[in-house]
């Protein structure tokens, strides 16, 4: 099993929870401050000064290790955990939002996003298993489903439209991941600014589902 939540304590009045997320590589202790290693390094923090401020996980960032150098690079050097110099959890965005951010620059189809290479204006294209493909070279503990970030504020309609394909995409990711024993996918929550329909997101998503089961199980 790739991961196992613990739970340790709930807040009777909020809610929020107190847990350990056991990982392959580590224990991550919730809620924690996770730094983001974009590159898979944290700029100006060398793997040592992150441990000797207790950091329990790295974010690294799926679309722009796709960039450079290559996950094919990565996968050769061993993975992130060898590539970056980390024995500790990892997990890996699935680059949906830097997608996003390329608003002048992408186009939205069912089948994935077509975009530009920010750095050499290069034409790319990312589907939901090339995500998974690309986050299964880097190897990290934790991954992350690709998804259709909405924008902020958005009609009703695109919202909905937008959770429902981030919802196929999520069914899509789950064929496609090819290392469930030692990393796990997590799905994320669409809906925006309405809160019925990020109940139904979450009520829905294939991963959101399998993910509770896994971590409570």
């Amino acid at each position: 099993m790739a991961v196992k939540y613990e739970l340790i304590k709930t807040c009777k009045q909020t809610g929020a929870r107190l847990g350990r997320l056991h990982t392959p590589h580590g224990t991550i202790e919730t809620p924690i401050f996770m730094p983001v290693g974009t590159l898979a390094t944290v700029k100006t923090q060398s793997p040592e000064d992150l441990k000797q401020m207790n950091a329990q996980i790295i974010l690294s960032n799926t679309y722009h290790l796709f960039l450079r150098p290559g996950d094919d690079i990565v996968k050769e050097a061993g993975g992130l955990h060898s590539f970056m110099n980390w024995d500790r959890p990892i997990l890996t965005d699935s680059g949906g939002f830097q997608v996003f951010s390329l608003s002048n620059m992408r186009k939205i189809e069912e089948e994935g996003v077509h975009f530009k290479n920010h750095l050499s204006g290069e034409k790319l294209f990312i589907s939901p298993e090339k995500a998974t493909q690309i986050q299964n070279n880097l190897g990290a503990d934790i991954m992350m489903a690709f998804d259709e970030c909405a924008p902020y504020p958005a009609d009703r309609d695109y919202v909905k439209q937008s959770l429902e394909r981030t919802t196929r995409w999520a069914e899509r990711c789950l064929k496609a991941h090819q290392r469930p024993h030692d990393q796990a996918l997590f799905g994320i929550v669409q809906g925006g600014m309405y809160a019925d329909l990020r109940e139904q997101s979450a009520e829905r998503s294939p991963l959101l589902i399998s993910q509770a089961t896994l971590l409570e199980g």
